[in-house]
C-alpha cells in the first residue's frame, strides 16, 4: 500500500529544508520568502529496515548464491505543501490550492517554529502552539465549509444510510462548533463518511517541533510537554532540527551516528518521523524473503494473510490458496525456507489470518 504524508506548516517554519532531508538531496527549492513552495514537491523516501540486510545474508546462505539478493525497503511518500497563513480557507495566500493538495495524502506532518533565527522572515509565526493552531482552525474551516454544503435527507423517504450520513455530518459540524477537529469525533460508523468526504481534520497527524541543536538533548522532554499541551499523543510529537537533518544527509551512515553522539542523541530526526508515522497510522510491515530479492510491506495493523496477498499484487487475492508464515527471528536463526520448515516452524495460514508485524511469508497462489 502506499503511504503518503504531506508536510504543512506555517512559510518559513522549515517545511522545505525537512523534506530536502528526507530525499537526501535538494529537490525542493528553499528560500527565505513566503510561498518559495508553490507546487508541492513529492518523495519516495525508503524505511530504514535492518531486518532486511540480515534476511538477504540469510538467502544467500541457504540457497548458495553468488551475490546477496536485492533488498527492497516499504517506502513513504512525503509530500511538500506550500505555506498557509491565516485565512487559507477563504483563499488567502493561494490557499484554496494548497488545500486541495492536503485532501490527496493519508496524514498530515505539522511542522512549527521552535527556533531562534532573526535572519528568517517569521510570516505569522508567533510561537509553536499558536502555529498549530493557526494551521488547524484553517483546516477546521475548509471542513466546515465541505459540511455545510451537505443536504439533509428527507427523513420520510430518505435510506437508512443517508440518515446515517447526514447523522456523521451533524456530528463533524458540531465537533467543529467546539472547536475540534473531526477526528476527535471519529468513530468506526462514521469513519467513512468522513474519508468519503475528504475532511482535511480527520486525517491522523504528527508534529514536529522545528528547534535548534541545543535542544535535541531534551528532545523527549519537549515531546511530553508539547504533547501534553496541544491535546495529542507523545508519539505524535517529534523534536528535529531541519537543518542539522539535512547536513546529516551529505554524511556516510558512520559520521552521522559520531555527530548525533556528541550531540547527545541516539537516532535522526527523521528515523523518528518514518517510525512514528507508521505507529500513527497504525502500520505494520511484512517481509517476503527469496532468491530474486527480500522486501518489505507496509500493511494496516489487522489485516488479514488475504489482504496481505493483494499488497504485492491483486490477481494474488483471486488466486489465494495458503500463507507459509514464519517469524523472522525464526528464520534467521533457522537459516531459511528449508531449515524452518525441517524444524517444524513453518505454519500455514488460510485467508483469515491476522499478519504481525515482522511475519515472513510466502504465498501459496493458484493458477
Amino acid at each position: 500500500m502506499a503511504l503518503s504524508i504531506g508536510i504543512v506548516g506555517l512559510p518559513n517554519v522549515g517545511k522545505s529544508t525537512l523534506f530536502n532531508a528526507l530525499l537526501k538531496k535538494q529537490q525542493a527549492y528553499v528560500a527565505n520568502f513566503p510561498f518559495a513552495t508553490i507546487e508541492p514537491n513529492i518523495g519516495i523516501v525508503p524505511v530504514p529496515d535492518e531486518r532486511l540486510k540480515k534476511l538477504s545474508e540469510v538467502v544467500k546462505e541457504s540457497e548458495k548464491l553468488n551475490s546477496l539478493p536485492p533488498e527492497v525497503p516499504a517506502t513513504v511518500e512525503f509530500v511538500d505543501i506550500a505555506g498557509l497563513i491565516a485565512g487559507a480557507h477563504k483563499g488567502e495566500g493561494l490557499g484554496n490550492k494548497f488545500l486541495s493538495h492536503i485532501r490527496e495524502v493519508d496524514a498530515i506532518l505539522h511542522v512549527v517554529r521552535n527556533f531562534r533565527d532573526e535572519n528568517i522572515i517569521k510570516e505569522g509565526a508567533v510561537d509553536p502552539q499558536s502555529d498549530f493552531e493557526v494551521i488547524e482552525t484553517e483546516l477546521m474551516m475548509a471542513d466546515l465549509q465541505t459540511l455545510e454544503k451537505q443536504k439533509e435527507p428527507n427523513r420520510v423517504a430518505a435510506k437508512k444510510e443517508e440518515l446515517e450520513r447526514w447523522e456523521g455530518v451533524e456530528q463533524f459540524m458540531s465537533s467543529i462548533a467546539e472547536g475540534k477537529p473531526v477526528r476527535k469525533a471519529l468513530d468506526e460508523k462514521n469513519y467513512i463518511i468522513a474519508k468519503e468526504l475528504g475532511l482535511l481534520t480527520a486525517k491522523p497527524i504528527m508534529i514536529v517541533l522545528n528547534s535548534d541543536e541545543e535542544d535535541l538533548k531534551d528532545g523527549s522532554n519537549l515531546e511530553n510537554e508539547f504533547a501534553e499541551t496541544i491535546g495529542v499523543k507523545e508519539d505524535q510529537v517529534i523534536v528535529v532540527n531541519a537543518k542539522l537533518e539535512e547536513d546529516l544527509a551529505g554524511l556516510s551512515y558512520e559520521d552521522q551516528l559520531s555527530y548525533l553522539n556528541e550531540l547527545g542523541v541516539d537516532n535522526s530526526g527523521l528515523e523518528k518521523i518514518i517510525k512514528k508515522a507508521f505507529s500513527t497510522l497504525g502500520l505494520i510491515t511484512f517481509l517476503t524473503a527469496g532468491e530474486k530479492e527480500v522486501r518489505a510491506w507496509t500493511l494496516r495493523s489487522g489485516s488479514t494473510a488475504l489482504r496481505a496477498s493483494s499488497v504485492i499484487h491483486t490477481d494474488f487475492a483471486k488466486k489465494f490458496i495458503k500463507a507459509d508464515v514464519v517469524c523472522y527471528m525464526d528464520f534467521l536463526e533457522l537459516g531459511g525456507w528449508k531449515n524452518s520448515r525441517d524444524q517444524g516452524n513453518v505454519r500455514s495460514e488460510g485467508k483469515d489470518y491476522i499478519v504481525k508485524d515482522g511475519d515472513v511469508i510466502e504465498f501459496k497462489i493458484g493458477s
